[in-house]
């Protein structure tokens, strides 16, 4: 197991480097290809060439691009100083570089928004998985019933209805019509009642969205797993129903939900961008379209980063999750 892990963790590693190398990439590409300068994007349209060539020399903009990408690995590392003149200035690690707009390291800024989005991702993510695997449980070994087919007609409306237009009707209704819910986020710290009343909405809007895909694929699967020899054994041996749904026929059926548990969980850590816009959530999704509309570069390689990490991470943990829910990963 240690062996295993220690190869993993190089995996994410080696990963988050590529990702940190295409990001880059794509950073120093897009103004080229737009024909903008980042330096420009910094001081504004009305600066002068000595204030513009004062910044290119600060970021480091006047340097290759093997040079920078380096010095951005070395600040995420160890920190970097930013040299303009007499200016000079030092960016603690991790650093991520500056924001073009707010002049505001990204790290700092990063940091405030994140806990919008574990908020938002872990109250969804237990309503999702609770509701949606039970489901799915209670549809298949109710197969055929009228149960059944309200259930998986609830999940298809559930996959199909968009986010923006879900979480727009329970907005018009709970929050602006019946006033059940605020429309405001507070951080837990705050006001943890306050807190919790302002993320219901979101919470049930999202989980809505995701439980439908976990009912059906739970449903699935199971129906797979009740077909498999060692079920019909442990049933001939006299095992009660319980037991063989519970203990055997279970923990085959929550592999594959654990695979895009990882993925899903690990994506809304990075930013869930419709449900923020959609209820006015400031967190890493709302950073990542405000600084995609104002080009501030620095703050989008940063989101970037970050949502690459978390699903990097969700999935290490998945795989490790796997030996414990399902015995013949052991085994392998």
């Amino acid at each position: 197991m240690l062996v295993y892990l220690f190869r993993r963790l190089v995996n994410v590693v080696f990963m988050l480097l590529v990702v940190a190398a295409v990001t880059f990439g794509i950073f120093f590409m897009v103004p080229k290809l737009t024909g903008t300068d980042p330096a420009m994007l910094y001081v504004g349209k009305i600066a002068d060439k000595v204030a513009v060539e004062g910044i290119r020399h600060k970021m480091g903009l006047d340097k290759s691009i093997i040079e920078q990408f380096w010095l951005f690995l070395k600040g995420v590392f160890v920190g970097r100083d930013y040299n303009a003149g007499t200016d000079m200035t030092h960016c603690a690690a991790p650093c991520l570089g500056y924001s073009f707009k707010t002049e505001r390291e990204v790290w700092p800024l990063l940091l405030n928004r994140v806990g919008v989005d574990f908020s938002l991702a872990v109250g969804a993510s237990v309503l999702w998985l609770l509701f949606g695997t039970a489901t799915g449980v209670v549809s298949a070994l109710r197969r055929g019933t009228a149960l059944d087919r309200i259930t998986m007609t609830v999940a298809l409306a559930g996959v199909s209805l968009p986010m923006y237009f879900t979480g727009l009707v329970a907005l018009a209704l709970f929050v602006h019509q019946l006033g059940w819910f605020p429309n405001n986020y507070t951080d837990f710290t705050d006001d943890p009642v306050s807190w919790f009343q302002g993320l219901v909405l979101p919470w049930v809007t999202l989980a809505f969205l995701f439980a439908a895909t976990y009912a059906r694929l739970s449903r699935a699967t199971l129906l797979d797993v009740l077909g498999e020899d060692y079920i019909r054994t442990a049933r001939a041996k006299g095992l009660k129903e319980p037991v063989v749904i519970g203990k055997h026929a279970m923990r085959s059926t929550l592999t594959p939900i654990l695979t895009i548990f990882g993925m899903d969980l690990g994506g809304l850590l990075g930013g869930a961008v419709l449900t923020e816009k959609t209820f006015n959530l400031r967190g890493l999704g709302y950073e990542a379209v405000t600084s995609i509309q104002s080009s501030d570069l620095p703050v989008i390689m940063g989101v970037t980063l970050f949502a690459a990490f978390f699903i990097v991470m969700a999935n290490l943990v998945v795989d490790l999750l796997y030996a414990v829910v399902d015995p013949r990963v052991r085994l392998t």
